[in-house]
């Protein structure tokens, strides 16, 4: 498919496809943006038709990403938002005729949100996000800010501090309750898995969603370990799968031998090289219940803020990471609280503190037990987020 013809389809999607959906009546409408936001909108989607069964749930995205992954997970209505303009915004709003519109993290449409007070519609920001880069932007248009944000009617927040930064915005802390991550809901401890090894050459690490600049440091840290007469194994695993060959490279010029994902026959299997790259999607979640040790990359550049370092931690690998976190700000807080992860300043850190901490199993499974442990006390907020929805619709547009 051509530009002309791939803008084309983008254009007739965004502004048509939302006349597929049936007319409705008082439904619950969640708008989630790309495929995070979906991820996270899957539980309280499930979570809300559990409760309020009566009550139809329709879901928007605004990226083709999000919305291929929200039909093929949801059992529900699901649709790509128009532009934000207003001749579109209105039709759209008289056929699905909301009870609720519920944000997920960080969604600011100003046409849609006026006419959603216009029409008294509720709406509820949920999983609230609001990194201190983004509180700094914002500060310096905080009247746009304000105005933008008025038809909100309750911002439930992930965490205290980023309840602190709307206050410091202006936002009256009425309209301001933190309920905590949904994300932590979603996440399943394996409890069935082994137990962990107590033996020093039965310890695998994974380095996952790795990004450009530390896969060096990464493949220093292997060739240092690997000198070590333990047999350990190593896996890599690019945030982008399309940088497998750059990332090989990196690692067989520090001299390692390297396999691949793809060419496992079987998943169960052993690999032959002490170097496996992941050149496949879908897959890191089936490596961590495999490994006893997790590094997560995109920790060492603001501009990418972290990747998600709850998916090692609930299976209780300890993780290290590095110190910007904006993504993952509460959750690096709460994990290196926890001892259960290890937040590093430099990529060139990584080998001291895998060195350190691979010299002591029995400490690679107290730091793993308390990662799980600081996950498993987050969670409940899908259901604090129920209540609120619930209190909304019976209640109406406050505003």
């Amino acid at each position: 498919m051509g530009l002309d013809s791939s803008f084309r389809s983008e254009i007739i999607q965004r502004t048509r496809q939302w006349k597929s959906i049936p007319q409705q009546t008082g439904c619950l409408w969640v708008h989630a943006s790309s495929v995070g936001e979906v991820r996270a909108a899957e539980l309280l989607v499930r979570a809300l038709q559990q409760r309020l069964p009566n009550r139809p749930v329709v879901l928007s995205t605004f990226t083709a990403t999000g919305f291929e992954l929200a039909k093929k997970i949801l059992e529900c209505p699901v649709f790509r938002l128009p532009l934000d303009l207003s001749f579109l915004i209105l039709p759209l709003l008289k056929r699905l005729d909301p009870a609720i519109l519920i944000l997920i993290e960080a969604e600011y449409w100003p046409n849609l949100l006026h006419a959603c007070s216009q029409k008294r519609i509720p709406v509820l920001l949920t999983n609230g996000r609001l990194s201190a880069k983004s509180f700094t932007r914002y500060r310096k248009l905080k009247p746009w800010f304000i105005w933008i944000t008025k038809p909100i009617s309750l911002f439930s927040m992930r965490a205290q501090a980023e309840a602190n930064r709307l206050q410091q915005l202006g936002i009256d802390p009425a309209r301001i309750q933190v309920t905590g991550n949904v994300k932590f809901d979603g996440l399943v401890a394996d409890e069935d898995r082994a137990p962990r090894p107590t033996q020093l050459n039965e310890i695998t690490v994974i380095f996952g969603s790795t990004r450009p600049g530390e896969e060096a440091a990464v493949a220093k840290a292997i060739s240092q370990l690997s000198q070590n007469p333990l047999d350990y194994k190593f896996i890599v695993a690019p945030r982008h799968v399309q940088r497998c060959p750059e990332v090989a490279n990196i690692l067989k010029n520090a001299g390692l031998s390297v396999m691949l994902h793809s060419e496992r026959k079987d998943f169960a299997d052993d690999w032959t090289s002490p170097v496996l790259l992941v050149d496949a999607l879908g897959v890191l979640n089936d490596y961590y219940r495999q490994g006893q040790v997790a590094f997560v990359g995109g920790g060492f550049d603001p501009n990418h803020g972290g990747h998600n370092i709850l998916e090692p931690a609930i299976l209780g690998l300890p993780v290290i990471y590095g110190r910007h976190m904006g993504n993952f700000e509460e959750e690096a807080r709460l994990l290196t609280e926890s001892g259960g992860g290890i937040q590093i300043d430099r990529p060139e850190d990584l080998t001291s503190v895998l060195e350190t901490l691979l010299s002591d199993p029995k400490e690679i499974l107290k730091r793993g037990a308390l990662a799980a442990e600081a996950v498993r006390r987050q969670k409940g907020a899908v259901n604090r987020n129920l209540d609120l929805i619930e209190s909304l619709v019976e209640k109406g547009n406050p505003t």
